[in-house]
């Protein structure tokens, strides 16, 4: 039976984190669970610690200090390539990516090497998030496409599913990017180099409890990252 890993980032999620890993391993006894913990100050980590004593399915990586989402998700890669995976996914760990569709993913992943649950593959997906965020998400993700030429709808999607052949093929060290800037640069390489995509719709709600880890630097860099690719596919240096 194929293996698959969940990674959970986390910083301060101590009122999620054990309801998420719950719902998410009584999905399909394929998957395990990674929690990759920024040292949060609520005490996340601890209770990771303590879940994982009595079930070898989930697995804690605690970080010294805040380190980003970008560079949580390579540690995460590099994790389900050395335990031998067979796929792995991203997720929040707020519950703004349901649970219960995991196994629509697990369903194509004989077919596809990327899958991407999308929020705007369908018309337009999300619950809860004000006009402004709403407006701010859709359009970047519409900028990001124009710009870079990839067919990807929904560019900054967090909530994926990746073979294990997609991470062997790529330079991980390559990967510099944070939040909507990682997400953007990592799809963009997957779609350069030709594997096979596939976005499903999602439903997105609004994180239920706990504080949304969005910033105007996070914004920034993606809108500058999106130039960069531009640039490195014209002079031919990606």
């Amino acid at each position: 039976m194929p293996k698959g890993l969940v990674i959970f980032p986390t910083y301060n999620e101590a009122e999620n984190i054990e309801k998420i890993i719950n719902a998410v391993l009584a999905q399909s006894s394929e998957l395990d669970v990674l929690v990759i913990d920024d040292n949060s100050p609520d005490k996340t980590w601890q209770i990771v610690e303590q879940l994982k004593t009595n079930n070898p399915r989930i697995n804690l990586i605690r970080r010294q200090g805040k380190l980003g989402l970008g560079t949580a998700y390579v540690v995460g890669f590099r994790y389900t390539l050395t335990k031998g995976y067979d796929y792995c996914f991203e997720m929040d760990a707020d519950f703004s990516h349901p649970p219960e569709d995991l196994p629509r993913f697990l369903s194509l992943m004989s077919d596809y090497d990327l899958i991407i649950g999308s929020r705007y593959c369908d018309g337009i997906s999300v619950v809860n998030w004000p006009i402004k965020r709403l407006l701010l998400s859709y359009f970047a993700c519409l900028y990001a496409r124009i710009v870079t030429g990839c067919p990807i709808r929904d560019l900054t999607a967090g909530f994926k599913c990746y073979s294990r052949k997609v991470l062997e093929r790529l330079d991980l060290n390559k990967l510099k990017a944070d939040g909507y800037g990682f997400q953007i640069e990592i799809d963009y390489m997957i779609w350069r180099k030709g594997f096979r995509i596939k976005e499903i719709p999602i439903i997105f709600v609004e994180r239920r409890v706990g504080v949304s880890k969005m910033s105007k630097r996070i914004i920034w860099q993606a809108f500058f990252l999106v130039l960069r690719l531009r640039w490195q596919r014209l002079l031919g240096l990606e």
